[in-house]
């Protein structure tokens, strides 16, 4: 009787830490640079048990919340999210990753594994090169594949340029065009109040990085204007100042904060950037 009673006890606590998951539906947009925003909506059928949604190992910008935006508490632990709907009739999950893609040459591949069919959204010029299986639809970059471990394999076959990114970043290239002259000014001077102007120049990272072919424009751009405003800014103010979105300029001080040029220092109502030396 004793062991049929904890045989029972260890079913229900399998049962109380299995996902429970009614219906729900997956979205993965693929940018140019290899991330992947994944979006996952649920309908819980039980409002009194968590949630248990598996994410990547470098997920980043969690967010949960309901249909109307309002936050949902949830817990980060070995690699899932435990989420407590309590009313929410929908769970909305959102997370930033560069786990989900590889690049072998020119071809870049998705790899996902899901237990309901996902829609993958593909970076505008990006052409089908492989599928794993049969997709269930194709409706130009945007193809949707049936359950299991997927994969899509594409190639960027028309990469954006000034003339097809979006209206107004031309003129922002050519508006921060002079600020290559003024950024060499600064450094001309920041070099002689730091007292490297005569005897061993030490590297400066920054500099380094702006001569480099490692950055992109946008990243360069974002480097100048934080020198010309004494080496910090809030992030709304580059985004502004450079004319992109808020996530195309996440995912950019993320990739200079990972190259160790910037620090992003997180403030109550916005984020602010800071040249790190």
């Amino acid at each position: 009787m004793r062991r049929l009673r904890c045989t029972a006890l260890v079913f229900a606590l399998l049962l109380l830490a299995s996902p429970v998951l009614a219906q729900e539906t997956v979205k993965l947009f693929v940018y140019e640079d290899g991330y992947v925003k994944v979006e996952i909506s649920i309908v819980p059928d039980n409002y009194t048990e968590p949630l248990i949604v598996p994410v990547t190992e470098h997920a980043q910008d969690i967010i949960v919340e309901d249909s109307r935006g309002n936050p949902i508490d949830f817990q980060e632990t070995n690699g899932s999210l435990l989420i407590y709907p309590g009313s929410a009739e929908l769970v909305r999950i959102s997370y930033y990753t560069p786990d989900l893609t590889s690049k072998r040459g020119i071809v870049w591949t998705v790899n996902f594994s899901s237990e309901v069919p996902f829609e993958v959204v593909l970076p505008d010029g990006a052409v089908i090169v492989d599928l794993s299986d049969i997709p269930l639809r194709i409706n130009g970059t945007s193809i949707t594949m049936p359950p299991g471990n997927q994969s899509v394999s594409y190639i960027i076959e028309n990469p954006p340029t000034g003339k097809n990114q979006k209206s107004g970043a031309l003129e922002v290239l050519l508006a921060f065009g002079g600020a290559v002259l003024v950024g060499g000014v600064f450094f001309i001077w920041w070099r002689k109040r730091s007292g490297n102007d005569g005897g061993e120049t030490k590297a400066d990272p920054i500099e380094d990085a702006l001569k480099s072919d490692e950055l992109r424009e946008e990243e360069k751009l974002a480097l100048k204007y934080l020198l010309e405003h004494g080496g910090r800014a809030s992030q709304a103010e580059i985004r502004d100042a450079l004319g992109i979105p808020k996530t195309t300029a996440w995912r950019m001080f993320k990739r200079l904060e990972e190259k160790g040029l910037v620090r992003i220092i997180r403030g109550r109502k916005e984020n602010w950037v800071e040249l790190k030396r």
